[in-house]
C-alpha cells in the first residue's frame, strides 16, 4: 500500500464544501473519491487537510489517499485530472510515508480572504472577493489584528459551539491594499469552523468604525460569539497552503 499527498485546487462556487455527505454527491470530497476510484479500478477514499465550508475555494488544500501499490505522476495529473470537473484540479501528487495524513500530520494553515472595496463590483472578480463598498481604516484593522496574534481559546470566533478544544494560535494577520483591493492573509496552527470568516467581519467593522480597536479582545475573554463580528461571506476566502 502506498500513501500519496495531493495538492489541490478548486473554485468552491459550485459545490456544497468539502466534506461528503450523504444527501448530495456535490462535494468536492465526494468527486475526487468517485473520480480516482473511476482511473484506479477499485472504491478508495480521501481525507483532506480540513472541511472549506460551500462557496469556499482553495489554492492549495491537501489531501492524502492510501492505493493498492505505486502509480506515476500521469496518473494523477492527466488520467484523473480529465475526468474531474474544470473548476477542480490536482497540481501536484507526492508520495509520502505510510501513517502520513493530511489533517492529523499538519502543523499549520494560511487563508487569504480578498475584498473588493470598489463601488461597484469587479466583473472578472467577483466570485472571488467579497464586495464590501466601504472606507476601510486599514491602519485600525491591522492594529486590531496585531491583538489576535497568539495562542487563546477562539470560542468566540466559531459558529460551532461543540467543538472539543478552541485553543489556536495565530503567527500572524497581514492586511494589504492595493486601490480597491484588499487581502487579509490568516497564518495559524489551524482554525475553528467560520472562524477566518468571523475574523475577517470583526476586523471590517473595527475598518468601518463601527467596533473600536480593543473590542476584539471581547470574544477572547468572554468565549460568547454574540461579542464578535458579522460572517463574511464565504465567495473571498481562499484556503491558501497547508505546512507540515
Amino acid at each position: 500500500m502506498r500513501t500519496y499527498k495531493l495538492t489541490i485546487a478548486y473554485d468552491g462556487t459550485a459545490y456544497q464544501g468539502w466534506q461528503r455527505q450523504a444527501n448530495t454527491e456535490n462535494t468536492l470530497q465526494g468527486i475526487l473519491e468517485r473520480t480516482i476510484s473511476s482511473v484506479a479500478g477499485y472504491s478508495v477514499e480521501i481525507d483532506g487537510s480540513g472541511r472549506t465550508d460551500a462557496g469556499v475555494h482553495a489554492n492549495g488544500q491537501t489531501a492524502t489517499v492510501v492505493l493498492s501499490g505505486r502509480v506515476e505522476d500521469e496518473f494523477f495529473t492527466e488520467k484523473i485530472n480529465s475526468r474531474l470537473p474544470e473548476d477542480i484540479r490536482i497540481l501536484d501528487a507526492e508520495l509520502v510515508r505510510n501513517g502520513f495524513h493530511a489533517r492529523k500530520s499538519a502543523v499549520g494553515k494560511k487563508y487569504i480572504y480578498q475584498l473588493d472595496l470598489a463601488e461597484k463590483p469587479d466583473v472578472f472578480t467577483r466570485r472571488y472577493t467579497y464586495h464590501f463598498p466601504q472606507r476601510l481604516d486599514l491602519d485600525a484593522m491591522r492594529k486590531a489584528a496585531q491583538l489576535l496574534i497568539g495562542t487563546y481559546e477562539f470560542a468566540g470566533y466559531t459558529d460551532k459551539k461543540d467543538e472539543k478544544s478552541t485553543k489556536r494560535t495565530i503567527y500572524a494577520i497581514m492586511i494589504c491594499g492595493q486601490g480597491s483591493k484588499v487581502s487579509i492573509q490568516y497564518e495559524g496552527t489551524g482554525f475553528l469552523y467560520h472562524m477566518v470568516r468571523i475574523l475577517t467581519g470583526t476586523l471590517l467593522e473595527v475598518g468601518t468604525g463601527a467596533r473600536s480597536i480593543e473590542s476584539v479582545k471581547e470574544p477572547l475573554k468572554s468565549k460568547d460569539r454574540s461579542q464578535a463580528g458579522f460572517l463574511a461571506p464565504a465567495r473571498g476566502l481562499f484556503l491558501d497552503e497547508v505546512y507540515y
